[in-house]
């Protein structure tokens, strides 16, 4: 295994924990500046409108830049958002370096997931990109929750100062350990990497990503009021059920990783139908403990298992100029994440119960499985038209 995957994971480990850690410390901030829960709230939100900016827009800028020169300075980044973070005087300090740590985010994840792919041979891309991946889903299992205890006894600047210290060795790692690029340029001329987005097969793949991994989002975010008003889980005991999901993110990654090089469509099909299936699952049977705990643990096990396929199929149709169509996958993620968490709220506000996000977010999983299956029987369409062209070609000759 190259090292640099394992320098890349760790940046992943950063990014993860900027993202999902300020859930846990949402309180403290907002006593400390003195703003209502749904102000402190924009420091979630902010971040992931901000990871679709980035992912597009520094991506794009960066093209003519080699790779490993871009994610080192993209981590600069990372480290300087976190240490306004650190340092801010006020909400709107807070925010800011959250919006600049936020604007590494896709960008890292797009252009490492081509890195990552560069550094091992083709039967093991989507295994190497599971890897990088492995340190977003790690801080959610570990990081989260130790960051979340960190800041409650010692102030949440303190968390922040720790993110800043993991962004210096994720830096260091990266240019130790990655490699020197092969092709030069993250991906040549912008209008190169334009062209990757006229293939059906990108927009097909983005497309699923957003429903397929949105689905299951949308389902997750309303998942304490589930865990609570439906199953009966008394408060105390969500935070523990959300590190067991947590830990079926990983198990799903890395499973996912191994059969997407396998096959990437094969995967992607069984992945998304075996999640549309729990997901029924879970919204029927709720109300009993038992069933939920088995429910999301196999609700996070498959839905991240969409990640490592999701991303390697957009870097497989955008092989020639990958660079820009996997940062755009990458704010795909967010777009779903967005979309699937507004359409379960739509569903509580109208008064269809704690379980109708699960249902919108398995109706949302449907519809990317019939996208997957349509791309995939696309493909097999071209592929044999293909194979029978030289055929032709010969009986005309003939």
């Amino acid at each position: 295994m190259p090292l640099g995957l394992i320098a890349l994971a760790i940046g992943g480990f950063g990014i993860g924990l900027t993202e999902f850690v300020i859930a846990g410390l949402l309180p403290e901030v907002a006593a400390d500046f003195a703003v209502s829960e749904a102000d402190a709230g924009w420091l979630i939100s902010g971040y992931a409108l901000s990871v679709v900016v980035g992912a597009l827009v520094l991506t794009a800028a960066t093209s003519r830049f080699g790779r490993k020169k871009v994610l080192a300075a993209l981590f600069v980044l990372f480290i300087v958002g976190n240490l306004l973070s650190a340092t801010a005087p006020t909400y709107e300090g807070l925010l800011a370096g959250r919006i600049v740590a936020a604007l590494c985010h896709g960008a890292f994840f797009g252009i490492g997931s081509v890195v990552a792919a560069d550094m091992v041979p083709a039967n093991k891309k989507a295994g190497a990109v599971a890897l990088m991946f492995t340190g977003l889903t790690t801080a959610n299992v570990l990081g989260v929750p130790l960051g979340t205890l960190l800041g409650q006894h010692y102030g949440w600047r303190s968390t922040f100062w720790v993110i800043a210290v993991i962004g210096v060795i994720a830096l260091a790692g990266i240019l130790a350990l990655v490699p020197a690029d092969r092709h030069g340029a993250t991906g040549g001329k912008l209008r190169s990497e334009l062209r990757a987005f006229a293939s059906g097969q990108v927009w097909l793949s983005i497309t699923a990503t957003v429903f397929g991994f949105g689905g299951m989002f949308g389902a997750f975010t309303y998942i304490a009021y589930t865990l609570t008003q439906v199953s009966g889980f008394p408060t105390s005991t969500v935070p523990w059920l959300l590190v067991l999901f947590g830990v079926g993110g990983f198990i799903g990654n890395t499973l996912g990783g191994k059969a997407a090089d396998r096959s990437v469509d094969r995967s992607l099909i069984v992945v998304l139908a075996g999640l549309a299936v729990v997901m029924v699952f879970f919204g029927l049977t709720a109300a009993s403990p038992a069933a939920t705990i088995a429910s999301l643990l196999l609700m996070s096990i498959f839905g991240f298992a969409t990640i490592p396929a999701l991303q390697t199929r957009v870097m497989h149709f955008a092989s020639t100029a990958p660079t820009l169509a996997s940062g755009a996958n990458i704010g795909a993620f967010n777009v779903g994440n967005a979309l699937g968490a507004w359409l379960g709220g739509v569903t509580i506000t109208a008064g269809l119960g704690y379980t109708s996000p699960i249902w919108a977010g398995a109706a949302m999983t449907a519809l990317a499985l019939i996208v997957v299956l349509v791309a995939a029987r696309t493909v097999r369409t071209a592929d044999g038209r293909r194979a029978a062209a030289p055929q032709l070609a010969d009986s005309l000759a003939g």
